[in-house]
């Protein structure tokens, strides 16, 4: 006896959508403290984390001083070793 015809399934996984935005998702929103302490602390911290960045770069482009684009670099102690002579 014949038992019938093939059920036909779909190709699953290849045929998967994209997501249509191409933009960077938006980040996480920050709500900004209302406390004076809370306010306080946070430039602290924005302070001391802006100098440790300023730091790090100069750091790396003694290191790296055939870059010209980060300040600090060979390049600049040079010149600055020159002005301070002339005075």
């Amino acid at each position: 006896m014949v038992q019938g015809s093939l059920k036909k399934t779909k190709p699953s996984g290849s045929t998967s959508k994209r997501p249509t935005a191409l933009a960077p998702k938006r980040g996480p929103r920050q709500i900004a403290p209302k406390k004076a302490s809370l306010i306080k602390q946070q430039k602290l911290t924005k302070k001391l984390t802006a100098g440790l960045t300023a730091r790090t770069e100069k750091n790396l482009a003694e290191k790296a001083g055939h870059l010209e684009l980060l300040a600090g670099g060979k390049k600049d102690k040079k010149t600055g070793e020159a002005g301070k002579g002339k005075k």
